[in-house]
């Protein structure tokens, strides 16, 4: 398995490929919710994933402070190709870590589907909303702080 911490300049055309099609396989075909992934902020953001021999493993993106949140960086499109592997753990680890040294973010936050609260409390996070509907899906606001 291999980390890879790129900025969207870095990508080459076949890893944006793979993260795109990642992303549209899991949260629009597989959620069955049509949403706006392509949302203008890839540009800013760190792209963070893990590789093996089946091409992308693990992904997220790292928002730095401002992009999203005025007080805090923001992980979103966080997603493991193959479930019960350890690899959605592994990539949010990374992307906290991603988070703080490249961004020095102080403060992280999280929109997280309702349904995985508890594995983002693991990683750290603590639920600061209430419950509401992103997208025809419930969500809650989560931050982590250093």
């Amino acid at each position: 398995m291999t980390l890879h911490v790129k900025t969207f300049d870095e990508l080459t055309n076949a890893e944006l490929y793979a993260i795109l099609k990642l992303r549209v396989d899991v949260f629009v075909v597989e959620q069955k919710c049509a949403y706006a992934d392509l949302d203008g902020r890839d540009e800013t953001a760190l792209h963070v994933f893990l590789t093996d021999g089946n091409g992308i493993a693990a992904y997220l993106r790292v928002l730095p402070v401002g992009a999203y949140y005025d007080d805090a960086a923001m992980i979103g499109r966080v997603i493991a190709a193959r479930r019960g592997e350890g690899l959605g753990a592994e990539i949010l680890r990374a992307g906290v870590d991603a988070a703080r040294s490249r961004f020095g973010a102080a403060r992280i936050r999280i929109e997280a589907q309702s349904y995985a609260q508890g594995f983002y409390e693991k990683g750290g996070f603590v639920r600061c909303s209430d419950e509401f509907d992103e997208d025809g899906i419930p969500h809650v606001e989560m931050v982590r702080d250093f």
